[in-house]
Protein backbone atom coordinates (compact mmCIF):
# COMPACT_ATOMS: atom_id res chain seq x y z
CA UNK A 1 0.00 0.00 0.00
CA UNK A 2 1.62 3.27 -0.96
CA UNK A 3 1.40 6.81 0.31
CA UNK A 4 1.01 10.12 -1.49
CA UNK A 5 3.54 12.28 0.67
CA UNK A 6 3.14 16.07 0.49
CA UNK A 7 7.14 16.30 0.59
CA UNK A 8 7.18 20.30 -0.35
CA UNK A 9 4.50 21.14 2.10
CA UNK A 10 6.36 18.70 4.83
CA UNK A 11 9.39 20.33 4.48
CA UNK A 12 8.64 23.29 4.34
CA UNK A 13 6.86 23.26 8.03
CA UNK A 14 9.49 21.52 9.58
CA UNK A 15 12.11 24.35 8.50
CA UNK A 16 9.52 26.88 9.20
CA UNK A 17 9.68 25.73 12.73
CA UNK A 18 13.20 25.77 12.65
CA UNK A 19 13.30 29.36 11.51
CA UNK A 20 10.57 30.81 14.33
CA UNK A 21 12.40 28.77 17.09
CA UNK A 22 15.53 30.22 15.75
CA UNK A 23 14.83 33.45 15.04
CA UNK A 24 12.17 33.78 18.60
CA UNK A 25 15.83 32.89 20.25
CA UNK A 26 18.07 34.98 18.54
CA UNK A 27 15.59 38.28 19.14
CA UNK A 28 15.00 37.55 22.50
CA UNK A 29 18.87 37.18 23.35
CA UNK A 30 18.94 40.80 21.06
CA UNK A 31 16.29 42.45 23.02
CA UNK A 32 17.59 41.53 26.31
CA UNK A 33 21.31 42.47 25.68
CA UNK A 34 19.89 45.87 24.14
CA UNK A 35 17.81 46.04 27.38
CA UNK A 36 21.03 44.96 29.73
CA UNK A 37 23.13 47.31 27.74
CA UNK A 38 20.82 50.39 28.34
CA UNK A 39 20.16 49.50 31.46
CA UNK A 40 23.36 50.09 33.31
CA UNK A 41 23.94 52.76 35.72
CA UNK A 42 27.44 53.85 36.60
CA UNK A 43 28.27 53.46 40.82
CA UNK A 44 30.72 55.22 42.62
CA UNK A 45 32.23 51.06 44.13
CA UNK A 46 32.66 49.61 40.66
CA UNK A 47 35.59 47.48 39.84
CA UNK A 48 38.22 49.22 38.03
CA UNK A 49 37.14 49.21 34.24
CA UNK A 50 33.64 48.16 34.73
CA UNK A 51 31.18 50.50 32.45
CA UNK A 52 28.05 49.93 34.81
CA UNK A 53 25.95 47.66 36.32
CA UNK A 54 22.22 45.88 36.17
CA UNK A 55 20.46 44.22 39.11
CA UNK A 56 17.31 42.00 38.33
CA UNK A 57 15.12 39.59 39.39
CA UNK A 58 13.29 36.73 38.14
CA UNK A 59 12.11 33.49 38.96
CA UNK A 60 12.53 34.59 42.26
CA UNK A 61 16.22 35.09 42.31
CA UNK A 62 18.25 38.22 41.73
CA UNK A 63 21.33 38.53 38.77
CA UNK A 64 24.07 41.20 38.68
CA UNK A 65 25.45 41.73 35.69
CA UNK A 66 28.53 44.08 35.14
CA UNK A 67 29.94 45.65 31.97
CA UNK A 68 33.46 45.76 31.14
CA UNK A 69 34.11 48.54 28.37
CA UNK A 70 36.84 46.92 26.39
CA UNK A 71 37.69 43.50 28.55
CA UNK A 72 38.29 42.37 32.25
CA UNK A 73 42.12 41.77 33.74
CA UNK A 74 41.49 37.96 33.40
CA UNK A 75 39.45 35.98 30.98
CA UNK A 76 36.71 33.85 33.13
CA UNK A 77 36.87 30.04 33.24
CA UNK A 78 33.25 30.17 31.22
CA UNK A 79 32.82 32.76 28.77
CA UNK A 80 28.98 32.28 27.06
CA UNK A 81 28.79 33.33 23.19
CA UNK A 82 25.64 34.02 21.40
CA UNK A 83 26.26 33.75 17.32
CA UNK A 84 24.49 30.14 16.29
CA UNK A 85 21.04 31.46 17.24
CA UNK A 86 21.43 34.40 14.40
CA UNK A 87 23.46 31.98 12.14
CA UNK A 88 20.48 29.33 12.41
CA UNK A 89 18.05 31.64 11.54
CA UNK A 90 19.53 32.80 8.14
CA UNK A 91 20.02 29.49 7.06
CA UNK A 92 16.64 28.14 8.03
CA UNK A 93 15.47 31.27 6.37
CA UNK A 94 17.25 30.75 3.48
CA UNK A 95 16.34 27.05 3.11
CA UNK A 96 12.81 28.44 3.43
CA UNK A 97 13.36 30.36 0.59
CA UNK A 98 14.35 27.94 -1.47
CA UNK A 99 12.00 25.40 -0.56
CA UNK A 100 8.90 27.68 -0.66
CA UNK A 101 10.07 30.45 -3.32
CA UNK A 102 12.19 29.13 -5.83
CA UNK A 103 10.83 25.21 -5.56
CA UNK A 104 8.11 27.07 -7.18
CA UNK A 105 8.98 30.24 -8.68
CA UNK A 106 6.71 30.31 -11.07
CA UNK A 107 3.99 30.59 -8.44
CA UNK A 108 5.13 31.96 -5.73
CA UNK A 109 7.80 34.56 -6.67
CA UNK A 110 7.70 35.66 -10.87
CA UNK A 111 5.00 38.30 -12.36
CA UNK A 112 5.56 38.08 -15.89
CA UNK A 113 3.82 41.53 -15.96
CA UNK A 114 6.40 43.21 -14.13
CA UNK A 115 9.40 41.20 -15.53
CA UNK A 116 9.94 38.63 -18.18
CA UNK A 117 12.20 36.17 -16.08
CA UNK A 118 12.63 32.36 -16.69
CA UNK A 119 12.79 31.05 -13.22
CA UNK A 120 16.77 30.45 -12.96
CA UNK A 121 16.82 34.10 -13.52
CA UNK A 122 14.27 34.85 -10.85
CA UNK A 123 16.43 32.81 -8.36
CA UNK A 124 19.87 34.43 -9.23
CA UNK A 125 18.09 37.64 -9.26
CA UNK A 126 16.74 36.78 -5.63
CA UNK A 127 20.19 35.41 -4.55
CA UNK A 128 21.74 38.88 -6.00
CA UNK A 129 19.45 41.00 -4.36
CA UNK A 130 20.19 39.53 -0.83
CA UNK A 131 24.10 39.47 -1.44
CA UNK A 132 24.18 42.75 -2.83
CA UNK A 133 22.06 43.74 0.09
CA UNK A 134 24.41 43.11 2.73
CA UNK A 135 27.46 44.41 0.71
CA UNK A 136 26.06 48.01 -0.13
CA UNK A 137 25.35 48.40 3.37
CA UNK A 138 28.83 46.99 4.78
CA UNK A 139 30.38 49.37 2.39
CA UNK A 140 28.40 52.33 4.09
CA UNK A 141 29.48 51.55 7.07
CA UNK A 142 32.72 51.46 6.54
CA UNK A 143 32.46 54.42 4.30
CA UNK A 144 33.01 58.21 5.58
CA UNK A 145 29.05 58.16 6.00
CA UNK A 146 29.98 55.64 8.62
CA UNK A 147 31.41 57.74 11.07
CA UNK A 148 28.14 60.03 11.54
CA UNK A 149 25.86 58.06 13.12
CA UNK A 150 22.96 60.29 12.01
CA UNK A 151 23.92 60.12 8.31
CA UNK A 152 24.35 56.26 8.70
CA UNK A 153 20.79 55.81 9.75
CA UNK A 154 19.62 57.76 6.91
CA UNK A 155 21.70 56.16 4.41
CA UNK A 156 20.92 52.66 5.37
CA UNK A 157 17.25 53.39 5.47
CA UNK A 158 17.54 55.03 2.05
CA UNK A 159 19.32 51.36 1.30
CA UNK A 160 16.49 49.96 1.93
CA UNK A 161 13.89 51.64 0.62
CA UNK A 162 15.70 51.62 -2.69
CA UNK A 163 15.93 47.67 -2.26
CA UNK A 164 11.94 47.59 -1.86
CA UNK A 165 11.71 49.50 -4.88
CA UNK A 166 14.01 47.10 -7.06
CA UNK A 167 12.40 44.07 -5.86
CA UNK A 168 8.59 45.37 -6.72
CA UNK A 169 9.59 46.14 -9.94
CA UNK A 170 10.61 42.31 -10.54
CA UNK A 171 8.51 39.86 -8.23
CA UNK A 172 5.24 39.54 -7.42
CA UNK A 173 4.16 41.46 -4.26
CA UNK A 174 4.17 39.18 -1.82
CA UNK A 175 7.29 37.47 -3.00
CA UNK A 176 8.88 41.13 -3.17
CA UNK A 177 7.66 42.33 0.27
CA UNK A 178 9.14 38.97 2.07
CA UNK A 179 12.50 39.64 -0.04
CA UNK A 180 12.86 42.93 1.52
CA UNK A 181 12.61 41.02 4.51
CA UNK A 182 15.09 38.68 3.40
CA UNK A 183 17.70 41.28 2.82
CA UNK A 184 17.49 43.02 6.05
CA UNK A 185 17.73 39.51 7.93
CA UNK A 186 20.69 38.70 5.81
CA UNK A 187 22.44 42.04 6.67
CA UNK A 188 21.47 41.61 10.81
CA UNK A 189 23.14 37.93 10.21
CA UNK A 190 26.12 38.61 8.61
CA UNK A 191 26.66 41.56 10.81
CA UNK A 192 26.97 38.61 13.52
CA UNK A 193 29.22 36.47 11.36
CA UNK A 194 31.63 38.99 9.64
CA UNK A 195 31.67 42.11 12.27
CA UNK A 196 30.00 41.50 15.79
CA UNK A 197 31.78 37.95 16.45
CA UNK A 198 34.96 38.36 14.49
CA UNK A 199 35.55 41.59 16.66
CA UNK A 200 34.93 39.86 20.06
CA UNK A 201 37.32 37.08 19.02
CA UNK A 202 39.86 39.50 19.11
CA UNK A 203 39.04 40.85 22.05
CA UNK A 204 39.64 38.02 23.99
CA UNK A 205 42.56 36.56 21.36
CA UNK A 206 44.60 40.13 22.92
CA UNK A 207 43.38 39.51 26.14
CA UNK A 208 44.80 35.79 26.07
CA UNK A 209 47.81 37.05 24.61
CA UNK A 210 47.84 40.06 27.49
CA UNK A 211 47.48 42.85 24.95
CA UNK A 212 45.14 45.46 25.17
CA UNK A 213 42.07 45.60 23.01
CA UNK A 214 41.49 47.89 20.78
CA UNK A 215 38.52 49.94 21.91
CA UNK A 216 37.38 50.38 18.56
CA UNK A 217 36.44 46.72 17.78
CA UNK A 218 34.15 46.73 21.06
CA UNK A 219 32.18 50.08 18.91
CA UNK A 220 32.66 48.77 15.80
CA UNK A 221 30.45 45.46 17.00
CA UNK A 222 28.10 47.94 19.13
CA UNK A 223 26.90 49.79 15.98
CA UNK A 224 26.46 46.77 13.83
CA UNK A 225 24.50 45.46 17.22
CA UNK A 226 22.51 48.56 17.92
CA UNK A 227 21.72 48.05 13.97
CA UNK A 228 20.61 44.76 14.21
CA UNK A 229 18.06 46.03 17.27
CA UNK A 230 16.73 48.55 15.62
CA UNK A 231 15.97 46.79 12.39
CA UNK A 232 14.30 43.89 14.50
CA UNK A 233 10.41 45.34 14.41
CA UNK A 234 9.96 45.77 10.62
CA UNK A 235 11.89 42.73 9.56
CA UNK A 236 9.44 40.67 11.44
CA UNK A 237 6.48 42.62 9.98
CA UNK A 238 8.09 41.51 6.70
CA UNK A 239 8.72 38.34 6.93
CA UNK A 240 5.23 37.61 7.79
CA UNK A 241 3.46 40.17 5.48
CA UNK A 242 2.73 37.11 2.69
CA UNK A 243 -0.26 36.69 5.21
CA UNK A 244 -1.56 39.76 5.44
CA UNK A 245 -1.98 41.09 1.30
CA UNK A 246 -3.22 44.54 2.43
CA UNK A 247 -0.12 45.62 3.06
CA UNK A 248 0.61 44.99 -1.16
CA UNK A 249 -2.10 47.79 -2.36
CA UNK A 250 1.04 49.76 -3.30
CA UNK A 251 1.93 47.85 -6.08
CA UNK A 252 4.95 48.49 -8.42
CA UNK A 253 4.46 51.98 -7.83
CA UNK A 254 3.96 52.93 -4.54
CA UNK A 255 5.28 49.79 -2.58
CA UNK A 256 8.25 51.27 -1.55
CA UNK A 257 6.28 53.51 0.32
CA UNK A 258 4.58 50.73 2.35
CA UNK A 259 8.16 49.26 3.30
CA UNK A 260 9.41 52.67 4.11
CA UNK A 261 6.79 53.56 6.53
CA UNK A 262 7.12 49.81 7.95
CA UNK A 263 10.97 50.53 8.57
CA UNK A 264 9.99 54.55 10.26
CA UNK A 265 6.86 52.44 12.40
CA UNK A 266 9.26 49.66 13.93
CA UNK A 267 11.87 51.85 14.35
CA UNK A 268 10.22 54.21 16.30
CA UNK A 269 8.27 51.80 18.64
CA UNK A 270 12.23 50.71 19.14
CA UNK A 271 13.41 53.88 20.04
CA UNK A 272 10.77 54.49 23.01
CA UNK A 273 12.04 50.91 24.59
CA UNK A 274 15.48 51.55 24.32
CA UNK A 275 15.03 54.98 25.55
CA UNK A 276 12.93 53.79 28.19
CA UNK A 277 15.61 50.71 28.88
CA UNK A 278 17.99 53.68 29.28
CA UNK A 279 16.01 55.45 32.11
CA UNK A 280 14.80 58.45 30.68
CA UNK A 281 11.70 59.90 31.19
CA UNK A 282 9.09 62.66 31.00
CA UNK A 283 9.60 64.33 27.38
CA UNK A 284 11.61 61.66 25.61
CA UNK A 285 9.14 58.88 26.10
CA UNK A 286 6.51 61.17 24.85
CA UNK A 287 6.38 61.48 21.02
CA UNK A 288 7.37 57.61 19.86
CA UNK A 289 3.70 56.02 20.79
CA UNK A 290 1.61 59.06 18.89
CA UNK A 291 4.56 59.10 16.33
CA UNK A 292 4.10 55.55 15.46
CA UNK A 293 0.11 55.82 15.60
CA UNK A 294 0.25 59.11 13.16
CA UNK A 295 2.21 56.93 10.91
CA UNK A 296 0.24 53.97 11.37
CA UNK A 297 -3.07 55.79 10.73
CA UNK A 298 -0.97 57.08 7.44
CA UNK A 299 -0.18 53.53 6.41
CA UNK A 300 -3.89 52.69 6.48
CA UNK A 301 -5.47 55.46 4.25
CA UNK A 302 -2.82 54.98 1.84
CA UNK A 303 -3.87 51.48 1.23
CA UNK A 304 -7.42 51.59 1.80
CA UNK A 305 -8.50 52.91 -2.20
CA UNK A 306 -11.69 54.44 -2.10
CA UNK A 307 -15.02 52.09 -3.56
CA UNK A 308 -15.56 51.92 -7.20
CA UNK A 309 -16.82 48.58 -8.14
CA UNK A 310 -20.64 48.98 -6.20
CA UNK A 311 -22.51 50.37 -9.60
CA UNK A 312 -21.33 47.78 -12.06
CA UNK A 313 -23.49 45.05 -13.21
CA UNK A 314 -21.89 41.19 -13.12
CA UNK A 315 -24.06 38.72 -13.14
CA UNK A 316 -24.16 35.35 -11.67
CA UNK A 317 -22.12 33.52 -14.29
CA UNK A 318 -20.11 36.28 -15.10
CA UNK A 319 -18.60 36.01 -11.43
CA UNK A 320 -18.41 32.33 -11.96
CA UNK A 321 -16.81 32.52 -14.99
CA UNK A 322 -14.19 34.69 -13.47
CA UNK A 323 -13.39 32.48 -10.42
CA UNK A 324 -13.36 29.23 -12.45
CA UNK A 325 -10.87 30.66 -14.78
CA UNK A 326 -8.59 32.28 -12.06
CA UNK A 327 -8.85 30.77 -8.60
CA UNK A 328 -10.47 27.33 -9.23
CA UNK A 329 -7.08 25.85 -10.57
CA UNK A 330 -5.48 26.16 -6.82
CA UNK A 331 -8.64 26.44 -4.88
CA UNK A 332 -10.29 23.28 -5.39
CA UNK A 333 -11.12 19.97 -3.93
CA UNK A 334 -8.46 18.07 -6.17
CA UNK A 335 -6.09 20.91 -7.46
CA UNK A 336 -4.99 21.47 -11.23
CA UNK A 337 -2.12 23.70 -10.40
CA UNK A 338 1.16 21.60 -10.01
CA UNK A 339 2.17 23.48 -7.14
CA UNK A 340 -0.62 22.44 -4.78
CA UNK A 341 -1.47 19.21 -3.37
CA UNK A 342 -4.38 20.25 -1.55
CA UNK A 343 -6.38 23.56 -1.23
CA UNK A 344 -4.46 26.67 -0.31
CA UNK A 345 -5.34 27.24 3.29
CA UNK A 346 -8.39 25.15 2.89
CA UNK A 347 -9.47 27.59 0.73
CA UNK A 348 -12.20 26.02 -2.01
CA UNK A 349 -13.60 28.48 -4.85
CA UNK A 350 -15.57 25.88 -7.01
CA UNK A 351 -19.20 27.44 -7.09
CA UNK A 352 -20.70 30.85 -5.92
CA UNK A 353 -21.78 29.79 -2.66
CA UNK A 354 -17.90 29.14 -1.42
CA UNK A 355 -17.76 32.83 -3.01
CA UNK A 356 -20.11 34.31 -0.73
CA UNK A 357 -18.91 32.67 1.84
CA UNK A 358 -15.05 33.80 1.54
CA UNK A 359 -16.25 37.02 -0.29
CA UNK A 360 -13.99 39.61 2.15
CA UNK A 361 -11.03 37.63 1.84
CA UNK A 362 -11.53 36.98 -2.01
CA UNK A 363 -11.99 40.74 -1.93
CA UNK A 364 -8.80 41.98 -0.12
CA UNK A 365 -6.99 38.93 -1.86
CA UNK A 366 -7.66 39.06 -5.19
CA UNK A 367 -8.87 43.41 -5.59
CA UNK A 368 -7.76 45.27 -3.23
CA UNK A 369 -4.32 43.75 -2.89
CA UNK A 370 -3.78 41.99 -6.59
CA UNK A 371 -2.01 39.13 -4.62
CA UNK A 372 -4.13 36.53 -6.37
CA UNK A 373 -3.87 34.49 -8.24
CA UNK A 374 -0.08 33.85 -7.44
CA UNK A 375 1.83 35.99 -10.19
CA UNK A 376 -0.66 36.61 -12.09
CA UNK A 377 -0.28 33.50 -13.94
CA UNK A 378 -3.96 33.02 -14.83
CA UNK A 379 -3.34 36.72 -16.69
CA UNK A 380 -6.38 37.78 -14.56
CA UNK A 381 -7.32 41.76 -16.04
CA UNK A 382 -8.52 44.71 -14.22
CA UNK A 383 -11.73 44.97 -15.42
CA UNK A 384 -12.31 41.24 -14.27
CA UNK A 385 -11.27 42.29 -10.76
CA UNK A 386 -13.47 45.34 -10.76
CA UNK A 387 -16.01 42.72 -11.59
CA UNK A 388 -15.45 40.08 -9.11
CA UNK A 389 -14.62 42.97 -6.70
CA UNK A 390 -18.44 44.33 -7.95
CA UNK A 391 -20.16 41.31 -7.36
CA UNK A 392 -18.89 40.28 -3.84
CA UNK A 393 -19.65 43.72 -2.46
CA UNK A 394 -23.11 42.94 -3.78
CA UNK A 395 -23.74 39.78 -2.40
CA UNK A 396 -21.62 39.04 0.74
Amino acid sequence: MGMDIAWQEWLGLMIRWLHVVAGIAWIGTSFYFIWLDQSLRQRQDLPEKVHGESWSIHGGGFYHAQKYLVAPERMPTELHWFKYEAYFTWISGFALLAVLYYWGAESFLMDPNRAALSPSAAILTSVGFLAGGWIAYDLLCRSVVGRNSGALIVAVFVLVVATGWGLTQVFNDRAAFLHVGAVIGTIMSANVFFVIIPNQKKVVADLQAGRDPETSLGLQASQRSLHNNYLTLPVVLLMVSFHYPVLFGGGAERGWVVIALILLIGGVVRHFFNSQHAGLTGRALLWQWPTAALLSVALIVFLSPARHHEDLAVSDDKALSIIIAHCASCHAAEPTDPAFQSSPAGLRLENLEQLRTHGVRVLAQAVTSQAMPLGNRTGMTAEERAELGSWIQKNR
